[in-house]
């Protein structure tokens, strides 16, 4: 019998792609999400499966049980978007996924997958390669909140209920729900649509980025790896190989995307985030985690799928690929109140506008 999953957020950028990773692999999946992102489509998605459609805020005991593993993506899910709201930020990002965690160790769920990030890590010195024993050093309400709910998830574990900490690095690649506001995708996008590979910053800031589909073989690799492997364990997502400086992602995509140029804006400044990140813990402990993805590749797949399905200058400055700009519309028509939830019968209004 195939393990029942539950994830949240499978309407995201990194849902869209893992439910089907596991759907491919036998297992059965039911999604559970709000919808702020559900028609930000980018190309096909054909991916079919039950779904509640409920704010992780709202979610009862009983929407729980039954199932092996909860996976728990749903968030405000960058620095930008954290920062709009730090108190809201802090009340979905931390709060709701404390509740969450709590009610599926009471429904008799095993596993909790969190989705956490590298970014917890913060500013750091270039020349530390940062595992998962390094000090956490967070500079947005984002980190902030993603540090808090591993403190406190981490406290629930027991003899019946594991929790397990999957620190993402900035991830990249296509998806049907696209991002372009994450720095391979966005470079890629600014080459494709303008001929100009434009920085922000100095680029000197270190990011490890991972592509989407090596963090959905991360959460598969949790799933079926011992318990003893696994169980209230932290695991850096990613690959040693793919820690880069921002400028040296901008000339990958130089070279990858034909007859476009680097252009330094200087608007940003130096970003202060700036992390290099170890990645060998999960390499060793979980066997079926097999990363395939460079950088090279990923924005070579970037540009196959933006010929493929057409990316406009519209679609790339519009709202459907930028998770800000999709809250800001959905706040600014009064579909959705203050507190991010749907006005009465605004969901459908909004999914239609």
């Amino acid at each position: 019998m195939s393990q029942r999953i539950l994830m949240t957020g499978h309407n995201g950028y990194l849902g869209s792609v893992m439910a089907v990773y596991l759907q491919e692999r036998g297992f059965s999946v039911t999604g559970l999400d709000t919808g702020f992102y559900r028609l930000c489509q980018f190309g096909d998605d054909d991916s079919y499966f039950p779904v509640i459609g409920k704010d992780i805020r709202d979610v009862a005991e009983s929407d729980l049980r039954g199932f092996d593993a909860v996976i728990h993506l749903a968030a405000l899910c960058n620095d930008p978007l954290g920062n709009l709201d730090p108190e809201l930020t802090a009340e979905i990002n931390y709060r709701a996924s404390v509740r969450l965690a709590t009610l599926a160790r009471s429904a008799g769920v095993h596993r909790f997958l969190f989705a956490s990030s590298c970014s917890m890590y913060g500013a750091s010195s270039q020349e530390d390669l940062l595992d998962e024993t390094a000090p956490l050093r967070p500079i947005t309400a984002y980190a902030e909140s993603k540090v808090h709910t591993e403190e406190e998830v981490a406290k629930l574990a027991d003899d019946r209920f594991s929790p397990i900490f999957l620190r993402n690095g900035t991830v990249y690649g296509l998806s049907p729900r696209l991002r372009a506001d994450v720095v391979l995708n966005n470079l890629v996008c600014h080459a494709f649509t303008s001929g100009k590979v434009r920085l922000m910053s100095d680029g000197t800031a270190w990011r490890p980025i991972v592509h989407v589909q090596d963090v959905a073989c991360a959460f598969y690799a949790a799933l079926v790896a011992d318990r003893s492997r696994i169980h209230n364990e932290a695991f850096n997502v990613g690959a040693n190989s793919e820690n880069y400086q921002v400028r040296d992602i901008a000339e990958i995509v130089h070279k990858v995307v034909p007859n476009c140029v680097v252009e330094f804006t200087g608007e940003g400044g130096s970003d202060p985030r700036s992390y290099r990140v170890d990645f060998s813990k999960i390499g060793g402990a979980l066997p079926a985690y097999q990363p395939r993805w460079n950088a090279w590749l990923g924005a070579e797949e970037l540009l196959g799928g933006f010929h493929r399905f057409g990316l406009t200058t519209g679609d790339f400055q519009g709202r459907r690929f930028t998770r800000l700009a999709q809250l800001k519309f959905l706040l600014d028509h009064g579909f959705v109140d203050l507190s991010l939830r749907w006005n009465t019968g605004a969901r459908y209004v909004a999914q239609a506008a």
